[in-house]
């Protein structure tokens, strides 16, 4: 289940908001009107430098939460439940339909006009001690007049106070190094009895407002626990003198299973914060009697009113028909099986997700020439998935942007990948992008199209192997090998070639202890079978590929004596819930989308492209000659629908076939190939082609005209995608777009609901769909068993 959090002081920064005035300006005036000021002048320039004056700091982070809720509930709907991190708190209540947003904002101007009256006060945050050292330490030392403010993390606690107490305890906590102290850059003791002024100036002002019950479940700062009917006015009147309890918040959020938290606002603070709770303590199991509401969300289901998986709902439908709420808080149970339902998160393997940090066991694969854009990976990842770069066809300045780019985007806080294609027509290709990875320590690579392990893939594995304390070989990072052919698997499930890392360590690109402990896990710890996928594809069916490969994991686990298992997995073909519910009933540990990803709003291609594919069914794909692999036959599955790049591309082929050289072309094909495929002569393309080329290179075609033709032929696949990447419709029917027959199943799935438009189809909202409709169609074809 998924709750959003709302940021605090601290979070705001110029610049925060943009976009958003314009799209709510019917609120922004609202704002500008109660404000007396104008809030995106404030947000967006802060010309007078008061955006960290909690009088404005208040307002401003308010508004721009509830800016950035409205779009977010737009595109993917309402949360199961909500928490904000102190002022945060006002805005968890605005999304729980306590109050409007202009009745919230005139608490919140009112309550940083009182907060920030509050002069000669200090907050400093203490790091790496807990709640109950720090506790001992202000008794031992005498700082009784010292409060706690927050408890931010497990270690992480924030100490309020007059300034003077604070500034002489900064002394005593440092004395045995042991800690950290920080003066945070307030006026005022927030969160303490030095508030109690202001908070019955607040109480009064509060009770002038009609606050009404929330409708969604919110977690108060005061409690660690969910507001009840009838105490917004006495908890929000509590907090602030009260410390805020994050830490206990989320971890009570855990235990009730909201496992997706997602933070709703300018900043990652609260992402960080709640990575160091997930890292430092447990969830909180609550056992507290239920409310009525509650006692209906127990209530057993029959099997026959389980929600059909032919009827795609995304979360803003099915929040807006009330279901997802009333099934938020407890376990639902199938009364046909005596068993709680399944739900997306419970599927594929605990250890998969355990160990890249994400909630459903679902990756998304790094389509070429960056489909897979920046966008789309940490939308993906935002939604508890991991997703993949795509890298094969972006230069290394460009990958080097968009890696800098997810880290800066992400904050550290949720994983993702980057795809590394080989080209066995470049040896050492792999260099300079495995050198990137590590410079920006990207933990995880799909490695694709590799036949063998080369020097630069062992060298990113093993970077960082050490040695726990227990005896465990630990890997820094990890790799999930694409694979579909079992001679390719063995090599990934073995531990890396001993003549590659003994190399490797004579000539200095790994250590001698890395070297040592190599032998002792495999290459790759998770291997992704690859069927009839769109794009490179050995054409076999995952009925076939999954079972033998899963036998060959258990053959190799036998033989090497792994510490850990490897995960197997399945890609191409997965475009709705029974496809995906197939692949786990196999045995799959988690699934790879593709196809269905590059007709989405993030998606790194045209809106020409995606108006193609939003139409095709499964029969709308065929294969044409791969680009890169044009001369060793290697094929790909590509859209056949409304171009003609498939049949043009393979009569290249059969042309390269048949013939040494251009000049033995026949007149005719020549002439078509100039005038109808290329618009430009033989030799305009080879000059063209040249013109990227080594000296040598372009010496050695002359040379050969055999090498010659191929290098001309490739460069109309290669023009064909860049042409439908960008879009150029006057060149719509040499688009080259890889695609596979899951995308028309999954438009077929979709027809007659708002995705069946590309624009209403998000990447995360579409794979955690199938997930969700997975889970679904397992219990219930669970529950039919026997039944006929």
């Amino acid at each position: 289940m998924v709750a959003y959090l709302f940021p605090g002081q601290g979070s705001q920064h110029a610049g925060m908001g943009e976009g958003l005035f314009d799209e709510f300006a019917e609120l922004t005036r609202t704002a500008d009107k109660i404000l007396g000021y104008s809030i995106a002048d404030l947000c967006l320039a802060d010309p007078d430098k008061r955006l960290r004056n909690t009088q404005y700091t208040q307002p401003a982070l308010y508004v721009v939460n509830a800016f950035n809720y409205y779009k977010r509930v737009a595109e993917q709907g309402r949360p199961d439940a909500v928490a904000g991190h102190s002022l945060g708190e006002y805005n968890a209540l605005l999304a729980a339909g306590v109050f409007d947003f202009a009745d919230g904002l005139q608490l919140v101007r009112k309550r940083g006009e009182l907060m920030a009256k509050a002069r000669g006060g200090g907050m400093a945050a203490v790091l790496n001690k807990t709640e109950k050292e720090v506790r001992d330490i202000l008794a031992d030392d005498g700082f009784d007049d010292l409060d706690v403010a927050n408890l931010n993390a497990p270690t992480q606690i924030v100490l309020s106070g007059l300034r003077s107490d604070i500034e002489r305890a900064k002394d005593v906590f440092e004395a045995d190094g042991s800690c950290q102290y920080v003066m945070l850059p307030v006026s005022g003791a927030f969160h303490s009895r030095y508030m109690t002024e202001a908070q019955g100036a607040f109480a009064e002002y509060l009770s002038k407002f009609d606050l009404r019950n929330p409708d969604i479940p919110v977690v108060a700062n005061v409690t660690a626990r969910l507001y009840h009917a009838g105490e917004v006015w006495d908890t929000l009147v509590a907090q602030l003198t009260s410390p805020v309890k994050w830490s206990e918040s989320i971890r009570y959020l855990l235990g009730k299973g909201h496992d997706d938290l997602v933070e709703v606002g300018p900043g990652r603070v609260l992402t960080s914060l709640t990575r160091n709770i997930r890292q430092d303590s447990e969830p909180l199991i609550v056992d507290e009697p239920l409310t009525s509401d509650e006692q209906t969300r127990t209530t057993e289901v029959p099997a026959s009113q389980i929600q059909s998986q032919q009827s795609p709902i995304g979360r803003a439908d099915a929040n807006a028909a009330g279901d997802r709420r009333d099934a938020a808080a407890e376990p639902v149970t199938n009364s046909a099986t005596n068993r709680d339902l399944t739900a997306a998160p419970d599927l594929g393997s605990g250890s998969f997700k355990r160990d890249h940090g994400i909630r459903y066991a679902c990756v998304t694969g790094g389509m070429h020439h960056g489909v897979a854009s920046s966008d789309l990976v940490a939308a993906v990842s935002e939604s508890g998935m991991l997703g993949f770069l795509g890298t094969s066809g972006r230069t290394l300045g460009q990958v080097d942007a968009d890696v800098a780019s997810l880290k800066r985007r992400l904050d550290q806080g949720r994983p993702f990948g980057v795809n590394i294609t080989h080209n066995p027509g470049m040896p050492g290709g792999d260099d300079d992008i495995v050198d990137l990875l590590l410079r920006h320590e990207v933990r995880v690579v799909e490695a694709a199209a590799y036949l063998s392990i080369t020097p630069a893939l062992v060298r990113y594995r093993l970077a960082g192997l050490r040695r726990e304390p227990s005896g465990r070989v630990l890997a820094r990072n990890r790799i999930i090998a694409k694979i579909s052919r079992p001679e390719v698997a063995e090599k990934f499930l073995s531990p890396p070639p001993a003549e590659l890392v003994e190399r490797l360590r004579a000539e200095g690109h790994i250590t001698g202890t890395e070297a040592e402990l190599s032998g002792e896990l495999p290459m790759a710890e998770d291997l992704c079978c690859e069927a009839d996928s769109g794009g490179h594809t050995d054409q076999r069916p995952s009925l076939s590929v999954l079972p033998g490969m899963l036998r060959l994991r258990d053959d190799a686990m036998a033989k090497h004596g792994y510490a850990g298992r490897v995960r197997v997995g399945i890609g191409g073909g997965i475009g709705t819930p029974d496809a995906a519910a197939a692949c786990f009933v196999m045995g799959a540990d988690f699934i790879m989308t593709g196809s269905i990803n590059q007709c989405t709003v993030q998606a790194g291609t045209s809106d020409l492209v995606k108006d193609l594919l939003q139409t095709i069914d499964i029969q709308d794909t065929g294969y044409a000659p791969a680009g890169e692999l044009f001369e060793y036959g290697a094929r790909v599955q590509v859209l056949k629908k409304g171009v003609l790049f498939q049949a043009r591309a393979n009569k290249l082929y059969e042309l390269y076939k048949r013939h040494g050289s251009l000049d033995e072309l026949q007149p005719a094909d020549a002439e078509q190939l100039q005038k109808r495929y290329f618009k430009m002569t033989f030799d305009d393309v080879f000059a063209e082609v040249s013109a990227g080329l080594s000296v040598s290179d372009v010496e050695k075609a002359e040379r050969d005209p055999k090498q010659k033709m191929a290098l001309v032929f490739r460069w109309y696949l290669d023009r064909a995608t860049q042409q439908a990447i960008a879009g150029a419709e006057e060149n719509k029917v040499d688009f080259q777009v890889y695609c596979g027959p899951s995308l028309g199943a999954f438009n077929r799935w979709v027809e007659k609901t708002k995705m069946a438009d590309w624009r209403s189809r998000h990447v995360g909202e579409i794979n955690r769909g199938i997930l969700e409709g997975a889970a679904t169609l397992l219990d219930r074809k669970l529950a039919e068993i026997g039944t006929d």
